[in-house]
Protein backbone atom coordinates (compact mmCIF):
# COMPACT_ATOMS: atom_id res chain seq x y z
CA UNK A 1 0.00 0.00 0.00
CA UNK A 2 1.22 3.33 -0.74
CA UNK A 3 2.68 4.94 2.05
CA UNK A 4 2.98 8.64 0.87
CA UNK A 5 0.11 10.00 3.64
CA UNK A 6 2.22 8.43 6.54
CA UNK A 7 5.69 9.51 4.88
CA UNK A 8 4.07 13.05 4.14
CA UNK A 9 2.94 12.96 7.90
CA UNK A 10 6.28 11.93 9.38
CA UNK A 11 7.86 14.86 7.21
CA UNK A 12 5.82 17.28 8.68
CA UNK A 13 6.74 16.15 12.29
CA UNK A 14 10.38 16.14 11.17
CA UNK A 15 9.70 19.82 10.46
CA UNK A 16 8.25 20.91 13.63
CA UNK A 17 10.85 18.87 15.62
CA UNK A 18 13.89 20.65 13.59
CA UNK A 19 12.06 24.49 13.83
CA UNK A 20 12.34 23.36 17.55
CA UNK A 21 15.66 22.44 17.97
CA UNK A 22 16.73 25.66 15.85
CA UNK A 23 14.87 27.89 17.97
CA UNK A 24 15.64 26.80 21.28
CA UNK A 25 19.20 26.79 19.93
CA UNK A 26 19.59 30.51 19.22
CA UNK A 27 17.22 31.32 22.01
CA UNK A 28 14.44 32.59 20.59
CA UNK A 29 12.30 30.53 20.82
CA UNK A 30 8.38 31.52 21.18
CA UNK A 31 5.69 29.45 20.16
CA UNK A 32 3.97 29.84 16.80
CA UNK A 33 1.99 29.06 14.13
CA UNK A 34 4.41 27.33 12.46
CA UNK A 35 4.49 24.42 14.80
CA UNK A 36 0.81 24.00 15.31
CA UNK A 37 0.28 24.43 11.75
CA UNK A 38 2.74 21.30 10.97
CA UNK A 39 1.21 19.23 13.61
CA UNK A 40 -2.02 19.98 12.33
CA UNK A 41 -0.62 18.94 9.04
CA UNK A 42 0.57 15.97 10.64
CA UNK A 43 -2.49 15.00 12.27
CA UNK A 44 -4.72 15.11 8.77
CA UNK A 45 -2.34 13.35 6.98
CA UNK A 46 -2.37 11.00 9.85
CA UNK A 47 -6.40 10.72 9.25
CA UNK A 48 -6.49 10.40 5.56
CA UNK A 49 -3.56 7.11 5.96
CA UNK A 50 -5.82 5.78 8.54
CA UNK A 51 -9.09 5.70 6.32
CA UNK A 52 -7.26 4.91 3.22
CA UNK A 53 -6.26 1.67 5.05
CA UNK A 54 -9.50 1.29 6.80
CA UNK A 55 -11.08 1.30 3.56
CA UNK A 56 -8.70 -1.00 2.19
CA UNK A 57 -9.08 -3.68 5.10
CA UNK A 58 -12.36 -3.36 5.73
CA UNK A 59 -12.38 -2.37 9.65
CA UNK A 60 -10.50 -0.20 12.36
CA UNK A 61 -6.62 -0.04 10.67
CA UNK A 62 -5.90 -1.84 14.27
CA UNK A 63 -4.84 -5.27 12.85
CA UNK A 64 -0.41 -5.35 12.87
CA UNK A 65 1.68 -3.32 15.22
CA UNK A 66 2.26 -1.51 12.00
CA UNK A 67 -1.31 0.26 12.41
CA UNK A 68 -0.73 0.49 16.13
CA UNK A 69 1.68 2.38 16.38
CA UNK A 70 0.67 4.75 13.60
CA UNK A 71 -3.44 5.00 15.41
CA UNK A 72 -1.31 5.71 18.22
CA UNK A 73 0.49 8.30 16.50
CA UNK A 74 -2.95 9.43 15.92
CA UNK A 75 -3.98 9.34 19.00
CA UNK A 76 -1.72 11.29 20.27
CA UNK A 77 -1.76 14.08 18.11
CA UNK A 78 -5.81 14.45 18.60
CA UNK A 79 -5.34 14.87 22.18
CA UNK A 80 -2.62 17.50 22.18
CA UNK A 81 -4.85 19.56 19.32
CA UNK A 82 -7.61 19.06 22.09
CA UNK A 83 -6.51 19.97 25.20
CA UNK A 84 -3.09 21.67 24.41
CA UNK A 85 -5.13 24.79 23.71
CA UNK A 86 -7.25 24.43 26.65
CA UNK A 87 -4.40 23.96 28.98
CA UNK A 88 -2.50 26.79 27.40
CA UNK A 89 0.50 24.47 26.96
CA UNK A 90 1.52 25.37 23.75
CA UNK A 91 5.18 24.59 24.38
CA UNK A 92 3.77 20.86 24.63
CA UNK A 93 3.93 20.63 20.84
CA UNK A 94 7.77 21.06 20.78
CA UNK A 95 7.95 17.98 23.29
CA UNK A 96 5.19 16.14 21.44
CA UNK A 97 6.72 15.80 17.85
CA UNK A 98 10.11 14.51 18.83
CA UNK A 99 7.88 11.30 20.34
CA UNK A 100 4.79 11.35 17.34
CA UNK A 101 8.23 11.50 14.99
CA UNK A 102 10.01 8.47 15.86
CA UNK A 103 6.92 6.46 16.23
CA UNK A 104 6.60 7.29 12.66
CA UNK A 105 9.71 6.81 11.79
CA UNK A 106 10.12 3.16 13.66
CA UNK A 107 7.09 2.13 12.12
CA UNK A 108 8.14 3.45 8.50
CA UNK A 109 11.40 1.72 8.65
CA UNK A 110 9.64 -1.81 8.71
CA UNK A 111 10.77 -2.69 12.26
CA UNK A 112 7.24 -3.17 13.17
CA UNK A 113 6.58 -5.10 10.02
CA UNK A 114 4.02 -4.29 6.71
CA UNK A 115 0.85 -3.13 7.25
CA UNK A 116 -1.70 -5.47 7.54
CA UNK A 117 -3.98 -6.28 4.47
CA UNK A 118 -7.48 -8.20 3.64
CA UNK A 119 -10.07 -7.85 4.75
CA UNK A 120 -10.94 -8.53 8.93
CA UNK A 121 -14.38 -9.04 9.92
CA UNK A 122 -14.33 -8.03 13.54
CA UNK A 123 -16.79 -7.44 16.55
CA UNK A 124 -17.75 -3.34 17.00
CA UNK A 125 -17.27 -3.92 20.52
CA UNK A 126 -13.39 -5.65 20.00
CA UNK A 127 -12.93 -2.92 17.67
CA UNK A 128 -14.34 -0.11 20.24
CA UNK A 129 -12.15 -1.41 22.70
CA UNK A 130 -8.88 -1.54 20.74
CA UNK A 131 -9.51 2.02 19.51
CA UNK A 132 -10.68 3.79 22.42
CA UNK A 133 -7.39 2.22 24.41
CA UNK A 134 -4.76 3.47 22.02
CA UNK A 135 -6.81 6.78 22.18
CA UNK A 136 -5.92 6.27 26.32
CA UNK A 137 -2.59 5.92 25.40
CA UNK A 138 -2.74 8.96 23.42
CA UNK A 139 -3.23 10.63 26.44
CA UNK A 140 -0.95 8.63 28.68
CA UNK A 141 1.71 9.41 26.42
CA UNK A 142 0.83 13.33 26.34
CA UNK A 143 0.71 13.26 30.38
CA UNK A 144 4.33 11.31 30.09
CA UNK A 145 5.42 14.72 28.54
CA UNK A 146 3.67 16.76 30.47
CA UNK A 147 6.06 14.82 33.13
CA UNK A 148 8.86 15.42 31.63
CA UNK A 149 8.13 19.56 31.11
CA UNK A 150 7.24 19.82 35.00
CA UNK A 151 10.63 17.76 35.34
CA UNK A 152 12.53 20.61 33.43
CA UNK A 153 11.17 23.43 35.18
CA UNK A 154 11.50 22.07 38.42
CA UNK A 155 15.17 21.19 37.57
CA UNK A 156 15.54 24.67 36.52
CA UNK A 157 14.18 26.16 39.40
CA UNK A 158 16.03 24.05 42.12
CA UNK A 159 18.85 25.23 39.80
CA UNK A 160 17.90 28.80 39.68
CA UNK A 161 18.55 28.68 36.09
CA UNK A 162 16.94 30.80 33.63
CA UNK A 163 17.17 29.49 30.43
CA UNK A 164 15.00 29.70 27.06
CA UNK A 165 13.14 27.14 28.36
CA UNK A 166 12.54 28.73 31.32
CA UNK A 167 10.20 31.73 30.13
CA UNK A 168 8.65 29.43 27.64
CA UNK A 169 7.27 26.37 30.12
CA UNK A 170 4.08 27.30 31.75
CA UNK A 171 4.49 27.06 35.51
CA UNK A 172 5.26 23.84 37.27
CA UNK A 173 1.84 23.84 39.54
CA UNK A 174 0.14 24.13 35.76
CA UNK A 175 2.40 21.76 34.77
CA UNK A 176 1.47 19.34 37.29
CA UNK A 177 -2.45 19.54 36.90
CA UNK A 178 -2.18 19.61 33.45
CA UNK A 179 -0.17 16.04 33.58
CA UNK A 180 -2.82 14.86 36.90
CA UNK A 181 -5.62 15.98 34.23
CA UNK A 182 -4.41 13.85 31.25
CA UNK A 183 -3.65 11.12 33.27
CA UNK A 184 -7.38 10.99 34.47
CA UNK A 185 -8.44 11.38 30.64
CA UNK A 186 -6.14 8.85 29.58
CA UNK A 187 -7.95 5.91 32.66
CA UNK A 188 -11.30 7.08 31.88
CA UNK A 189 -11.30 6.28 27.86
CA UNK A 190 -8.81 3.23 29.34
CA UNK A 191 -12.41 2.15 31.08
CA UNK A 192 -14.49 3.04 28.57
CA UNK A 193 -12.46 0.83 26.69
CA UNK A 194 -12.39 -2.02 29.16
CA UNK A 195 -16.08 -1.56 29.46
CA UNK A 196 -16.80 -2.17 25.63
CA UNK A 197 -14.44 -5.21 25.54
CA UNK A 198 -16.36 -7.14 28.13
CA UNK A 199 -19.46 -6.78 25.93
CA UNK A 200 -17.49 -8.47 23.16
CA UNK A 201 -17.87 -12.10 22.98
CA UNK A 202 -14.06 -12.92 22.14
CA UNK A 203 -12.33 -15.15 23.95
CA UNK A 204 -9.24 -13.30 25.54
CA UNK A 205 -5.59 -14.76 25.86
CA UNK A 206 -4.95 -14.55 29.24
CA UNK A 207 -1.88 -13.21 29.43
CA UNK A 208 -2.83 -10.41 27.12
CA UNK A 209 -5.60 -9.95 29.82
CA UNK A 210 -3.38 -9.83 32.53
CA UNK A 211 -0.83 -7.18 30.75
CA UNK A 212 -3.85 -5.25 30.51
CA UNK A 213 -5.14 -5.14 33.50
CA UNK A 214 -1.45 -4.18 34.86
CA UNK A 215 -1.58 -1.04 33.05
CA UNK A 216 -4.84 -0.15 34.11
CA UNK A 217 -4.40 -0.92 37.90
CA UNK A 218 -1.35 0.70 37.51
CA UNK A 219 -2.38 4.33 36.32
CA UNK A 220 -5.31 3.64 38.59
CA UNK A 221 -3.13 3.22 41.57
CA UNK A 222 -0.98 6.18 40.59
CA UNK A 223 -4.16 8.54 40.32
CA UNK A 224 -5.03 6.97 43.67
CA UNK A 225 -2.28 7.96 45.15
CA UNK A 226 -2.25 11.31 43.90
CA UNK A 227 -5.92 12.63 44.91
CA UNK A 228 -4.98 11.01 48.67
CA UNK A 229 -1.50 13.61 48.39
CA UNK A 230 0.37 10.49 48.68
CA UNK A 231 2.49 11.04 45.88
CA UNK A 232 3.89 14.54 45.23
CA UNK A 233 3.40 16.11 41.54
CA UNK A 234 7.23 15.91 41.08
CA UNK A 235 6.82 11.62 41.75
CA UNK A 236 3.66 11.53 39.87
CA UNK A 237 5.86 12.94 36.60
CA UNK A 238 8.42 10.61 37.04
CA UNK A 239 5.79 7.79 37.75
CA UNK A 240 3.84 8.70 34.26
CA UNK A 241 7.01 8.80 32.45
CA UNK A 242 7.60 5.32 33.81
CA UNK A 243 4.54 3.91 33.63
CA UNK A 244 4.40 5.30 30.16
CA UNK A 245 7.29 3.62 29.17
CA UNK A 246 6.60 0.03 30.63
CA UNK A 247 3.13 0.15 28.34
CA UNK A 248 5.16 1.34 24.91
CA UNK A 249 7.13 -2.02 25.90
CA UNK A 250 4.45 -3.95 26.32
CA UNK A 251 2.76 -3.31 22.73
CA UNK A 252 4.27 -5.73 20.93
CA UNK A 253 3.08 -8.38 23.68
CA UNK A 254 -0.49 -7.55 23.58
CA UNK A 255 -0.90 -7.14 20.10
CA UNK A 256 1.40 -10.68 18.95
CA UNK A 257 -1.46 -12.05 21.85
CA UNK A 258 -4.08 -10.14 19.72
CA UNK A 259 -3.90 -11.74 17.04
CA UNK A 260 -1.91 -15.15 17.32
CA UNK A 261 -4.21 -17.55 16.44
Amino acid sequence: MDRFLLTGATFCLLLSFCHTLLALGAGRYRPGVFNRVALFGGFVLLTLDLWQRGQAQGSCPINSLFDVLVFMSWSILLIYLLVGPAYHLSLLGAFTSPLVFLVLLFAQLGLAGPPAQGRFARDPWVEAHAALSLIAYGAFALAAVAGLMYLVQDRQLKKRQAGTLFYNLPPVTELGVANARLLWLGFGVLTVGFAAGFMSDLQVNNLKFATSVLIWIGYGLLLALRKTHRLPARRTAYASMVIFGLTLLALPTIQYLSTAK
